[in-house]
C-alpha cells in the first residue's frame, strides 16, 4: 500500500476515510481488540492511580507482542479522539437534562405536568405541552447538528493512515490514527501530519534535525527544528526499533506547549535528558524531511495539542444577567396576581348563601371549602397567567445574536484585504457587550504597534550612526502606504539612495510596495478573494519579510568603516587600528549569528539550506588588493591616528553627516576644547579619506562580490527582532548563508565565507532577558560568545577592568557611558533597544562549563533552574560592541481610535513587557498620553515607600480635583480669573512598572491604587509579565464592577484576554494563541472603534429594546385575561380560544421582534463614529435598566387596560357571547402589540414592513379557517364563525382603530415631548441625522461643539497654564524619565535649564517637561542629610554626571527667560 502525502490546513487534510474504514483499520492485528478489552476491564482504582502518579514510565511495545496484560503501556489512554457530547441512546436523556439547567425549561414543564391535575387545569392538557415542546425541540436540534458536525470530523481524524512498526511483519505498516498506542514506533515522511505526541529517535537529515510546521497548532507557518534525542544522533545508519531497549521517563500529560522534560534511560543505566526540543506535536506538519522516526509519548486526549482543546467558553453577558433578575420580578408579579385570583375566588364562592350548580360535591356530598378552592385556583392562575414568562425569549435572543455576528462578520469596514482575514466572531453570546465597555486592557507591540521591526541606528564602539537614507525611505514608503493609486505606484521608483551599496544585497532600490502579507493562518469557510491590487510574491508566505523590513540602506559612514573591518579580518591592512575594526566585525558577526534564524530557499516548497552553495571565485588577485591598500594607506592612517582620539567619533557621525541634530556632538566631549578640535579633525579627516578611499574600497568590493551567491535566501524567524537583525546584517553584506544545529556559515563583505561551529545555544527567556550563543571562530579558533539582550541587563553585566591598562580602562568606560546615552536616546525616541557584546573564552574555562551544562540538560528535577543558571554563570565579564534602535511602528487609525474610544469614556489602560522609556513615548505617539496631562510615574521597591508614595500622589489628584469643581460649577459660569482653556479638570496619566505592581498586590495596597487609577485618564503599566496583566484585569472588574475589555496578539496576552469580560485576538504576526483564546479576532487595532462604537452601540440597543419589548408583550397580553377573571368570578376561564393564545407568542407577533433584534439601527455608523460620546448610552445601561423596566411593565398594565376595558364599555348590557367578546379584545391587543414596536423602530426596512404586514395577515387568515372549521373544538363554547360575523361588523372595525390609538397615546406623547423639551445627545443625533447632508455636518459639529464645551475638554492653548504653574511652589524639571538636578523655580529662572547631558537637550525643545509637584516634600523624608534641591533628586538614582557640568554650555542655547507655561505637557515623575 502505497503512501500518501498530507499538505495543507489541518483541517481539510484528510485521508480518504472511506479507504482506510475498509482497509487500514483491518490491518490493526487481533492484538488491538485484546488491547481494547484490556481497558474496558480496568476499573477505576488503577485509573486513580495512573492519576496520581507524577511521572510516565514508557517502554517499547514490541517486546511484548500480543501480551498485552503484561504491558505497562496498557493503562494510558489510546488516539481515539472523540469530542462529542452525545450518542444516539444518551441524546435524548442527556439533552433533556442539559436544558433544564436553564430555570425557564424547569418551571414551564412544570406548568405544563401542572395542567394534567384535573382540579386546577385551565386548558387542554395536550395544548399547554406545545410551547415548551416547540422551544425544547428548537435547541435539541441545534445541539444535534453541532455533535453531529464534531462527529463527522471525529470520524475522519481517526481514520486517518499512518505507519506502524509491526513486530511480526518486520515492517512499518500502515494503520489508522484511532489504532496508534503510547509505545508504539511511528515512521513520519515529508508533509505528513502528526498522529500523536512523539519523541524523536531518528531523522533522515544527516544532522539529526526534523522541521515542522506548527500553523494547526499557533498559527505560525514558520518551521522549527526539532532535534533527535542525544546518543541517538548517529544517523548514519537505520534506525531498527526491535533494537530500542531504553526505558523513557517523562512528566505526566500537561497542556503547556513550550515545556516537556524528562530522560532516557539506557540499559547500562546512563540517563540521556530531553526537552521540547525532541518532541513532535500531534497536528503539526513533517517539513523538508524525508522520515523522520519516533516513538508516542502521549496519545489521543492526553496529547498537548487535545488538552489545550478547551473548547468555546459559555460566557453570559450583562443584559441576560439584567434578564434573569427581571424574570424573577415577573415570577414576583405572577405569584401576586395568582394571589389576588385565589382571594378573590374565594371570597366569590364565600359570599354564595348556597352552593351554585356548577359547585358538584364529592362523593361524600362533601363541597370544597372556600380556602382549599382558592389554593386550587392558585394553580389554575399559575397555569393561565404562565406566558408572563417570556418562553420564547431565550430562542429569540440566541436567534438574533446569529444575525448580529453575521452582519458583524459581513461588515467589509472589519475585513482587512492586506491579510484577507475577515472579523471573527468566536463567541455568540456576548455581543451585547460590546456596546458597555467600561475599560480597555490593550498589549502594545503588535496590538498598538505593526510588529513589524525596522532597523533604524545603532551605535558601534560608542559612534553613533544615525541611517538617515534608510529613515527617509522609511517616511518615503509610509507615504506611499497611504496613496490609494496603487496602479501608479506599482510604476513609481526611485534610484537606489547609495550607488556603492554591494551587489549582493538584492534590495538596493526602494519599492513602493505595500505591506507585504504576513504569516496568518487561512479560516475554513471564508471565501473572499484577495484584492488584484495587492503584489503576491513567493517570500510573502514568511513572516516578518515584508520589503519595509527587509530593504535596509546602510550608513555610508558605517559601511566604510565596515568594509575596512572586514578587509583586516583576513589580515590584509595591518596598520588599521586593531580593536575599532574587529569591534565593527564582531557586531555584525553577532547580529548575523546570534538567533535562532533558520535559512530556505525562496522558491516553493522551501527547502532548509543546511550546506553553503558553492560561490564563484572573486576574480581578484592578492596583488591588486594590496596595490589598492598602498593608495588607502594615507586615509587609514589618518584614520589610526585620530582613532587613539576615540571622544571624536561621535562627533563626527553627528557633525560630518547629521546637519539636523547638531547638538549631539556636545555630548561626546569631556570639554568644549577638545569637543571642537575633535570635531574639526573628524571633517578633515573625512573631506580627505573619504575622496580617495571611497573609490578603491568599492572597488575592491564590487569586484568581490560579483561572486554573488546564486541562491536566493529566505529568512524564517521566531520573532521579528531578530529577523530585523538578520536583515540589517544583510545590508552590511554579512550574510546568513546557513544554518544547522553545530554549524552556522555568514557571507562576508568581501565574499568570503566564515563556517562558524556553534557550541551551545542559549535561548532567551524572561529571567536572563537576553541570549547567546558560543561558537568557535574559523580563522582564530577561538571560543567566543555572543550575546543580545535588554540594555537594563547587559549593562550590569560589562566587564569593566582591563587588567592594568588604564587607557583601555577609560576608554571602555567611554564606550559604555556613550553607548547608554545613545540607548537612552533611541527609547526616548520610541525605539526597541538591544545591546549586542562578546566574550571570548579559553579551553579550560569553557569545558569546565560545558560539564556543567550537561549535567543540568540531564536533570529532571529543578531542570529549568539549573540551565538558567549555567547561562548566567557564562554570561559575565562582557565586552560591549554596541547598541541596536528598532522601531516598531505603529498601526494606522492607532492614535484616532484611542481619541475616539476615550471620548467615548472608555478608560484605556496598556499593559506592556517594554522598557519604560520606549513605552511612554509609544503612549504619547499614539495619544494615549496628552501634551497637557499630568504624568505620574511610580517606580519602587519596597512596600513602606510605595505606600506613601500612593498616599502623596492621591493627595495631589484630590487637592486639583477639589480646586477645580467649585469653579466649573460656580452657576454654570466660568470665573473670570481664568480663560476658557484654563478651566478643564485636570487630566492625570500613571505610568507604573511591573516591580511596583507586583508590591501592590502582594503588600494589600489594592484598594489605594484603585482609587488612583480612577482619577486616571490613562494607565500605563512597564515591564508586566502575563500573570500580572491578568492579575490588573481581574483587580478591575472584580473590584469596580465594570465591563472590561481585554485586546492583544500574542501568547503572553492569553491570560489577559481570558481575564475580561470581551476578549479579542488580533490575528498579527505572534501566532494564533491569542486568536484561539479570544471572543473576537480582528487584524487591526483601528477596527475596535467601529466594533465598539458602531456594532457594540447597535447590538446594545437592539438587544435591550428586543428584551424589554418581550417582557412589555407577554405582561400586556396576560394582563388582559387578568382583567377578565374579575369578571368570571375568578374562575380562571379565558375568553379568547386556547389555540389563538398559543399562536399568538408562537407565530402572530414571535418574527417582528427578532428583525427588531437584528436589523434596527437607532443611528446611523457615520454618526456614530463622529459622535463618540453616543456609546455612553450602552455604558450606563441607559436603555435597559430597572427603571426602564419598570416604567414598561407600567405601560404595560395601563396598555392592557385600555385594550380591555374599551371593548367591555362597548360591548356592556350586549348579549354578547364569550368568544364574540375576547376575539376584538384579542385582536386589538395585536395591533396595539404591533404598533408598539413600530414606534421604538428608528429603521424601517422593506422586510420589517412585509413582516408587520405578514404577521397581522396571518392572525387574520388563521382565525377565519380555524373559526370555519372549528365546530366542537371546546365545547361548550365553540369559536365557529366568530371571525366571519366580526368582520361584517363596523364596530369592531372603530374599536380596533380607536383603542390602539388611545392605548399609545401617553407613549408618543411622552416621545414628543422628550424631544421637544429636554432632548437628549442620542435624540438629538437622531434628529441630525434625518437632515441633508450638509445641515448633518454642520449640527454634528454643533453637538462635539458644545458637548466639549460642557465637558470642560478645550483644546489647550500654550499661554495658558501661567496661573496653573504659579500655583506650583516647587518645582522639579528634569528630562523625560531621566531624573536630572531639582531646581528650584529661582534657580531656574536664573540658569536656564540645566540637564545631566547633552543629547537630551532636543527633548527639552519638544517640550518634554516633568513637574514634580511635591519634589521638595519627598527629599527630606527619604533623605534627610540632602537639602531638597542639592544635585539629583534624593529619591532617584542615577549614573548620570552632575548637573552643573555642563550647565554653562546648555545657557547658550536656551534664553533665560525661559517660560515653563508654553509646555503643557506636565509629568510629575516619583521614581525610586
Amino acid at each position: 500500500m502505497s503512501r500518501k502525502n498530507v499538505s495543507g490546513n489541518f483541517s481539510t487534510m484528510i485521508w480518504k476515510k472511506h479507504f482506510f474504514k475498509e482497509t487500514c483499520c483491518q490491518s490493526g492485528a487481533p492484538d488491538m481488540e485484546i488491547q481494547n478489552e484490556e481497558l474496558e476491564k480496568r476499573g477505576k482504582v488503577r485509573k486513580r492511580k495512573k492519576k496520581n502518579e507524577n511521572k510516565r514510565v514508557i517502554v517499547s511495545n514490541l517486546p511484548f507482542g500480543n501480551k498485552w496484560k503484561d504491558n505497562p503501556n496498557r493503562y494510558y489512554d489510546s488516539n481515539e479522539v472523540k469530542t462529542t457530547k452525545y450518542t444516539i441512546l444518551t441524546f435524548f436523556p442527556k439533552n433533556i437534562y442539559e436544558q433544564f439547567h436553564r430555570f425557564a425549561n424547569i418551571y414551564f414543564v412544570f406548568i405544563a405536568l401542572l395542567n394534567f391535575v384535573p382540579v386546577v387545569n385551565a386548558f387542554q392538557p395536550e395544548v399547554s405541552v406545545i410551547p415548551i415542546c416547540v422551544i425544547m425541540a428548537i435547541t435539541a436540534i441545534k445541539d444535534a447538528w453541532e455533535d453531529f458536525r464534531r462527529y463527522k470530523l471525529d470520524k475522519e481524524v481517526n481514520h486517518m493512515g499512518c505507519y506502524i512498526y509491526s513486530r511480526e511483519e518486520h515492517a512499518y505498516v500502515e494503520k489508522c490514527w484511532k489504532d496508534v498506542r503510547v509505545g508504539d514506533f511511528v515512521q513520519l515522511q515529508c508533509n505528513e501530519i502528526i498522529p500523536a505526541d512523539i519523541l524523536l529517535l531518528y531523522s533522515s537529515d544527516q544532522n539529526g534535525i526534523c522541521h515542522l510546521e506548527t500553523a494547526n497548532l499557533d498559527g505560525e507557518t514558520n518551521l522549527k527544528q526539532r532535534q533527535v534525542v542525544k546518543g541517538l544522533s548517529s544517523q548514519d545508519t537505520v534506525f531498527e526499533p526491535e533494537f530500542f531497549q531504553n526505558t523513557i521517563i517523562c512528566e505526566i500529560p500537561n497542556n503547556d506547549l513550550n515545556k516537556f522534560n524528562g530522560y532516557m534511560e539506557q540499559p547500562n543505566h546512563e540517563q540521556v535528558g530531553f526537552n521540547i526540543e525532541n518532541l513532535l506535536l500531534r497536528g503539526c506538519t513533517i517539513r523538508n524531511t524525508e522520515a523522520a522516526i519516533g516513538i508516542v509519548i502521549y496519545a489521543g486526549h492526553e496529547t498537548k495539542a487535545m488538552l489545550n482543546n478547551s473548547g468555546p467558553r459559555y460566557k453570559r453577558s450583562r443584559i441576560e444577567q439584567r434578564m434573569n433578575m427581571d424574570i424573577f420580578l415577573c415570577v414576583g408579579l405572577l405569584f401576586v396576581m395568582c394571589l389576588v385570583g385565589a382571594v378573590g375566588h374565594g371570597i366569590w364562592t364565600g359570599n354564595f348563601w348556597e352552593h351554585p350548580p356548577y359547585d358538584v360535591p364529592d362523593r361524600n356530598g362533601n363541597f370544597v371549602s372556600p380556602v382549599l378552592a382558592g389554593f386550587y385556583m392558585f394553580l389554575t392562575m399559575i397555569i393561565l397567567l404562565q406566558i408572563l414568562i417570556p418562553i420564547s425569549l431565550y430562542v429569540s435572543i440566541e436567534l438574533v445574536k446569529l444575525g448580529q455576528v453575521f452582519l458583524i462578520h459581513n461588515d467589509i469596514d472589519l475585513y482587512d484585504e492586506e491579510a484577507d482575514l475577515p472579523i471573527q466572531c468566536r463567541t455568540l453570546t456576548i455581543t451585547e457587550d460590546l456596546g458597555q465597555i467600561q475599560y480597555i486592557f490593550s498589549d502594545k507591540t503588535g496590538t498598538l504597534t505593526e510588529n513589524k521591526m525596522v532597523f533604524r541606528r545603532c551605535t558601534v564602539d560608542g559612534i553613533e550612526f544615525s541611517h538617515q537614507e534608510n529613515d527617509r525611505r522609511l517616511k518615503i514608503q509610509k507615504e506611499l502606504d497611504f496613496d490609494e493609486d496603487f496602479a501608479k505606484l506599482q510604476r513609481f521608483t526611485l534610484p537606489p539612495m547609495n550607488p556603492e551599496r554591494p551587489a549582493t544585497f538584492k534590495h538596493n532600490t526602494m519599492r513602493p510596495l505595500r505591506r507585504c502579507q504576513s504569516d496568518r493562518a487561512r479560516f475554513k469557510g471564508h471565501t473572499r478573494n484577495r484584492s488584484a491590487g495587492r503584489r503576491d510574491s513567493i517570500q510573502s508566505q514568511v513572516a516578518f519579510s515584508s520589503p519595509i523590513e527587509k530593504d535596509v540602506i546602510p550608513d555610508s559612514r558605517l559601511l566604510r568603516r565596515v568594509r575596512e573591518a572586514a578587509l583586516q579580518t583576513e589580515s590584509f591592512s595591518p596598520f588599521i587600528h586593531m580593536k575599532t575594526s574587529t569591534s565593527f566585525t564582531d557586531f555584525f558577526l553577532a547580529l548575523a549569528i546570534c538567533n535562532t534564524v533558520l535559512v530556505s530557499t525562496a522558491t516553493e516548497p522551501r527547502q532548509r539550506i543546511t550546506i553553503p552553495p558553492p560561490t564563484k571565485p572573486s576574480g581578484i588577485s592578492l596583488e591588486k588588493i594590496h596595490q589598492i591598500f598602498q593608495r588607502l594607506k594615507l586615509a587609514s592612517l589618518s584614520q589610526s591616528f585620530s582613532s587613539s582620539q576615540s571622544s571624536s567619533h561621535l562627533g563626527a557621525s553627528f557633525s560630518a553627516k547629521n546637519s539636523e541634530e547638531p547638538l549631539a556632538v556636545l555630548e561626546t566631549c569631556d570639554n568644549e576644547n577638545d569637543c571642537s578640535d575633535s570635531s574639526r579633525g573628524q571633517e578633515l579627516q573625512d573631506k580627505g579619506s573619504t575622496d580617495i578611499g571611497t573609490a578603491s574600497l568599492d572597488e575592491v568590493f564590487m569586484s568581490a562580490t560579483n561572486s554573488s551567491l546564486p541562491t536566493d535566501f529566505c529568512y524564517e524567524a521566531e520573532s521579528p527582532d531578530e529577523a530585523a537583525l538578520v536583515y540589517a546584517a544583510q545590508a552590511y553584506s554579512f550574510i546568513l548563508v546557513s544554518r544547522t544545529p553545530k554549524q552556522v556559515t555568514v557571507q562576508l563583505p568581501q565574499g568570503t565565507l566564515l563556517t562558524f561551529d556553534i557550541l551551545y545555544t542559549l535561548g532567551f527567556d524572561s529571567v536572563r532577558k537576553r541570549m547567546s550563543v558560543v561558537v568557535r571562530h574559523p580563522l582564530t579558533k577561538e571560543i567566543i560568545v555572543y550575546t543580545k539582550g535588554a540594555d537594563s541587563v547587559i549593562m550590569d553585566l560589562l566587564d569593566n577592568s582591563a587588567k592594568g591598562d588604564i587607557s583601555t580602562e577609560k576608554r571602555l568606560k567611554r564606550i559604555k557611558e556613550r553607548t547608554q546615552k545613545h540607548l537612552d536616546h533611541y527609547a526616548h525616541d520610541g525605539l526597541r533597544t538591544l545591546c549586542i557584546a562578546k566574550k571570548v573564552l579559553n579551553e579550560d574555562d569553557f569545558q569546565k562549563w560545558a560539564n556543567f551544562r550537561q549535567e543540568a540538560e540531564a536533570a529532571i528535577d529543578n531542570r529549568e533552574e539549573l540551565l538558567i543558571e549555567t547561562a548566567q554563570h557564562l554570561e559575565t565579564k562582557l565586552t560591549l560592541l554596541g547598541a541596536t534602535g528598532i522601531e516598531d511602528r505603529l498601526q494606522d487609525g492607532v492614535p484616532d481610535t484611542i481619541v475616539s474610544l476615550r471620548e467615548a469614556g472608555i478608560k484605556i489602560w496598556v499593559l506592556t513587557g517594554d522598557k519604560q522609556e520606549t513605552a511612554v513615548n509609544i503612549a504619547y505617539s499614539c495619544k494615549l498620553l496628552n501634551q497637557r496631562d499630568t504624568v505620574f510615574t511610580l517606580n519602587t521597591e519596597n512596600k513602606e515607600t510605595c505606600e506613601s508614595l500612593l498616599n502623596l500622589t492621591l493627595e495631589e489628584v484630590k487637592k486639583n480635583y477639589e480646586y477645580d469643581k467649585p469653579q466649573r460649577k460656580l452657576f454654570g459660569i466660568i470665573p473670570t480669573s481664568f480663560s476658557v482653556s484654563e478651566a478643564p479638570s485636570p487630566e492625570f496619566g500613571l505610568v507604573i512598572d511591573g516591580q511596583t505592581l507586583n508590591i501592590i498586590f502582594q503588600g494589600g495596597l489594592e484598594e489605594k491604587f484603585l482609587e488612583l487609577t480612577q482619577h486616571c485618564r490613562s494607565v500605563l503599566c512597564c515591564r508586566s509579565t502575563p500573570l500580572q496583566k491578568s492579575m490588573v484585569v481581574k483587580l478591575i472588574r472584580r473590584q469596580l464592577k465594570v465591563m472590561t475589555l481585554s485586546i492583544g496578539d500574542g501568547a503572553n496576552d492569553v491570560s489577559m484576554i481570558q481575564a475580561a469580560d470581551v476578549g479579542i485576538g488580533i490575528s498579527g504576526q505572534e501566532g494564533m494563541q491569542a486568536v484561539m483564546a479570544s471572543d473576537f479576532a480582528i487584524s487591526r487595532f483601528k477596527h475596535l472603534k467601529k466594533l465598539l462604537l458602531v456594532h457594540g452601540h447597535w447590538c446594545y440597543a437592539r438587544l435591550a429594546k428586543m428584551v424589554i419589548y418581550f417582557f412589555y408583550k407577554n405582561v400586556c397580553y396576560v394582563n388582559l385575561l387578568f382583567w377578565y377573571q374579575f369578571f368570571c368570578g375568578f374562575s380562571g376561564s379565558t375568553m379568547v380560544d386556547y389555540w389563538q393564545m398559543i399562536f399568538f407568542n408562537l407565530f402572530f407577533t414571535s418574527v417582528p421582534p427578532l428583525l427588531f433584534g437584528a436589523l434596527d439601527k437607532d443611528l446611523s455608523a457615520e454618526t456614530l463614529l463622529r459622535l463618540p460620546e453616543l456609546y455612553k448610552t450602552g455604558q450606563n445601561s441607559e436603555i435597559y435598566n430597572l427603571s426602564t423596566f419598570i416604567i414598561t411593565m407600567l405601560d404595560a398594565f395601563y396598555q392592557s387596560l385600555i385594550c380591555f376595558f374599551v371593548p367591555y364599555l362597548t360591548y356592556k348590557d350586549s348579549d354578547i357571547d364569550v368568544f364574540s367578546f375576547g376575539n376584538p379584545i384579542n385582536t386589538i391587543s395585536l395591533l396595539t402589540i404591533l404598533l408598539h414596536q413600530a414606534l421604538e423602530m428608528k429603521t424601517w426596512t422593506m422586510l420589517q414592513l412585509v413582516t408587520m404586514i405578514c404577521s397581522v395577515a396571518l392572525y387574520f387568515i388563521f382565525s377565519v379557517i380555524y373559526n370555519a372549521s372549528c365546530l366542537l373544538c371546546n365545547p361548550p363554547t365553540n369559536p365557529y364563525w366568530i371571525m366571519e360575523r366580526q368582520l361584517k361588523d363596523p364596530i369592531f372595525y372603530l374599536l380596533c382603530l380607536i383603542t390602539p390609538v388611545i392605548a399609545l397615546l401617553p407613549r408618543f406623547f411622552i416621545f414628543s415631548l422628550r424631544g421637544t423639551l429636554q432632548a437628549s445627545l442620542i435624540l438629538k443625533a437622531q434628529q441630525a441625522d434625518k437632515l441633508p447632508k450638509g445641515q448633518q455636518d454642520l449640527e454634528i459639529q454643533k453637538l462635539r461643539s458644545r458637548k466639549e464645551a460642557t465637558s470642560g475638554a478645550p483644546v489647550a492653548s500654550p499661554a495658558s497654564n501661567d496661573d496653573l504653574d504659579h500655583s506650583i511652589s516647587h518645582l522639579c524639571v528634569s528630562p523625560f524619565l531621566h531624573p536630572a538636578a531639582a531646581l528650584s523655580h529661582g534657580d531656574t529662572e536664573n540658569q536656564g535649564v540645566s540637564a545631566s547631558d547633552p543629547l537630551r537637550r532636543s527633548t527639552h525643545e519638544e517640550g518634554y517637561y516633568f513637574y514634580n509637584r511635591w519634589a521638595e516634600e519627598e527629599s527630606p523624608v527619604t533623605d534627610s542629610s540632602a537639602g531638597p534641591f542639592s544635585g539629583h533628586h534624593p529619591l532617584v538614582p542615577s549614573r548620570e554626571t552632575a548637573p552643573g557640568q555642563d550647565g554653562g554650555k546648555l545657557t547658550k542655547n536656551y534664553p533665560k527667560n525661559f517660560s515653563y507655561g508654553s509646555h503643557r505637557r506636565s509629568v510629575s515623575s516619583v521614581t525610586l
